[in-house]
């Protein structure tokens, strides 16, 4: 007997802490129907501070639960701001899957902290939701990270194979799927986070809109080779990564747009660097995620992997809202109790379901 389709909400806050995505799709956890209206909503700058203010901590306490406040707070207010401007009823969802904010994400220790009520926003806004997602991984020994693979693999699922989809947040990630539908993931090191890091440091702009400080700059070849033997492009996978790992430090001394392509071909040279890591070669790289759109960075991965780079958008993939939809895909599966990590993904001992339930 075939699943029944639930009409299911993601949200999704990044490492960036650039605000809250918010995608509906129409699943049974293993094919997608149908896809649903997306909306960002952009944290205030109070909010972003206050979030800010909890990175690394690993005890709660009032900085903690302020900031714990602060993103429930806002992810009510997003999801209402998305109900409002593609007039759909909440009351015609079936779940909510909320990812939370990550303020340390330490697997080594078997921790990792999502902040956020999610009690409280099933209480809010009148719908089941599933929250906590990564902590059953984490405490199993596994990475809790990256979680969006099985998502991609239903996507890809009539796509040739095999493929690369890299996922360009704060910190890059790239799921590998085998011509059988196996997955290999893992984080391939830093993404927009240390060249956003320079901009506000060094340009006063939050990113490097369009790619165009780093176009308008020289790589620093040189400085891109020593980054290149870092000790974490060798570790063998599973493996992640904390948004705080990889800094923008390694470009200092160097002018604005200079820093900025030095930067930028260096986390296409992680990416390029995790290849190595992959059963089977391919020919194509899916690009997802805020580097998506930096045209910039997407030449550079193309020079780097030698391979053909397209954009999640080019395939029809909402690239936006590509995270947020796996978090909803991710609360159906979790509803089911179907596995949302894998040895080949997180070093999950086993597949493993996840998520906590809170009823409205």
């Amino acid at each position: 007997m075939s699943s029944p389709t639930l009409r299911a909400l993601g949200l999704m806050s990044g490492t960036s802490v650039d605000g809250v995505d918010v995608a509906l799709i129409e699943t049974d956890g293993e094919r997608v129907a149908d896809f649903g209206p997306f909306l960002t909503v952009a944290y205030p700058d109070d909010v972003r501070r206050r979030i800010r203010a909890a990175f690394g901590r690993e005890t709660a306490d009032a900085v903690t639960a302020d900031a714990g406040r602060a993103v429930t707070e806002a992810h009510v207010e997003a999801v209402r701001q998305w109900s409002a401007a593609n007039g759909v009823d909440l009351a015609s969802l079936d779940v909510v899957g909320f990812h939370g904010q990550t303020i340390t994400h330490r697997p080594e220790r078997r921790f990792t902290w999502q902040i956020g009520d999610g009690a409280v926003l099933a209480r809010t806004i009148g719908v089941k939701v599933v929250s906590d997602l990564r902590s059953a991984d984490v405490a199993a020994g596994g990475q809790g990270a990256p979680l969006v693979p099985v998502y991609h693999a239903a996507l890809a699922h009539d796509l040739a194979r095999p493929l690369a989809v890299v996922n360009i947040g704060g910190v890059a990630n790239v799921t590998w799927i085998g011509a059988d539908g196996t997955l290999l993931a893992f984080d391939t090191g830093p993404g927009n986070g240390p060249l956003d890091d320079w901009c506000a440091r060094r340009a006063g702009q939050p990113f490097d809109r369009d790619g165009a400080l780093a176009a308008a700059g020289k790589v620093d070849r040189a400085r891109v080779e020593r980054f290149g033997e870092h000790r974490y492009f060798g570790l063998k996978p599973p493996k992640s990564l904390d948004r705080g790992d990889f800094n923008d430090s390694w470009a200092d001394g160097l002018s604005v747009a200079d820093g900025a392509a030095t930067l930028t071909r260096g986390t296409a040279r992680a990416i390029a660097l995790g290849a190595r890591h992959f059963p089977a070669p391919v020919a194509q790289w899916v690009v997802a995620g805020g580097g998506a759109r930096n045209p910039t960075l997407l030449e550079d991965i193309a020079a780097e992997t030698r391979g053909r780079v397209l954009t999640a958008d080019a395939l029809g993939w909402d690239g936006d809202a590509l995270e947020a939809q796996a978090f909803a895909f991710l609360a159906v599966r979790s509803l089911r109790g179907l596995p949302i990590s894998f040895p080949g993904t997180t070093g999950a001992p086993r597949p493993l379901t996840g998520g906590r339930l809170d009823e409205p």
